[in-house]
């Protein structure tokens, strides 16, 4: 088994556990970091595949700018403040600090040394593949087959975030009017 292949499968793994543990949470901001991690996940197992354009648009649009997005919707809905999450979990061990580290620096060798070397295979197909990825496949079944879902997703997107900044001003103002007479001392007539 080459390393192409066991970091696809640790990719494929990673991915899975992410979606898993996103899932799993009670905390909204961990389940957005969770779904962080399977994007990235996902986006190995695509640049292995030889979808080097796929990768980069989950990295930049979904792990970037939208997961972004739903971290400030769950922030201006200040989520944490009203449910009572349990004590915060044990930080992580100094050994695997370390360990996670010089695995991420062993990996980044690994893809300059594979990087520099000139091969005509890609990933673990081994052979390469023709528009699997590529900007031309990936804009023309986006803007002629999936139109119409491409449309509905941003319009959805936009209604969820509307709806989420109309709930938290809501509760805002609900919350100002009935504190207005409590926390405001009484004015003095000067007379």
């Amino acid at each position: 088994m080459n390393l192409d292949t066991v970091i696809f499968f640790a990719a494929a793994v990673v991915a899975v556990f992410g979606a898993t543990m996103m899932i799993a949470q009670k905390n909204p901001i961990a389940s957005a970091l969770y779904l962080i991690l399977s994007l990235v996940a996902q986006a190995i197992l695509y640049v292995q595949l030889g979808g080097l354009f796929l990768g980069s648009i989950l990295i930049v649009v979904y792990a970037g700018a939208i997961m972004v997005l739903f971290l400030f919707v769950i922030m201006l809905l200040n989520l944490r403040s009203s449910d009572d999450l349990g004590p915060p979990p044990p930080a992580l061990g100094r050994f695997t600090k370390y360990a996670f580290g010089i695995l991420l620096s062993v990996e980044l060798i690994v893809i300059v040394k594979a990087a520099r070397m000139p091969s005509k295979a890609t990933g673990v197909l081994g052979f390469p593949v023709e528009d699997f990825g590529s900007v031309k496949a990936v804009s023309t079944q986006m803007f002629t087959t999936y139109v119409y879902p491409l449309e509905l997703t941003g319009i959805l997107m936009l209604i969820a975030v509307v709806g989420a900044v109309v709930i938290a001003k809501k509760e805002n103002n609900a919350q100002v009017s009935d504190d207005s007479g409590s926390d405001r001392p009484a004015k003095k007539q000067v007379s």
